[in-house]
């Protein structure tokens, strides 16, 4: 689950940093680092499926605000 990045010929020190940032955020690897930080209680059913019903409600909120 490394994320690797070569230096290409030409390219600025800043320039491949900022790939490597890139590649790090997309891969979601900080994101589960930050999660396993501290341990959590495992969520019962109901507490998964109000979270997935939050969840669906609050992004079709935001499509909608898109258009206004």
């Amino acid at each position: 689950m490394a994320v690797t990045v070569n230096r290409n010929p030409k390219e600025s020190l800043d320039r491949m940093i900022s790939r490597f940032n890139k590649k790090v955020q997309a891969s979601r690897v900080l994101l589960e680092v930050k999660n396993r930080r501290y341990w959590k209680k495992p969520a019962t059913r109901r507490q998964i499926r109000q979270a997935a019903i939050m969840r669906w409600y609050y992004r079709n909120l935001r499509e909608k605000m898109q258009y206004y």
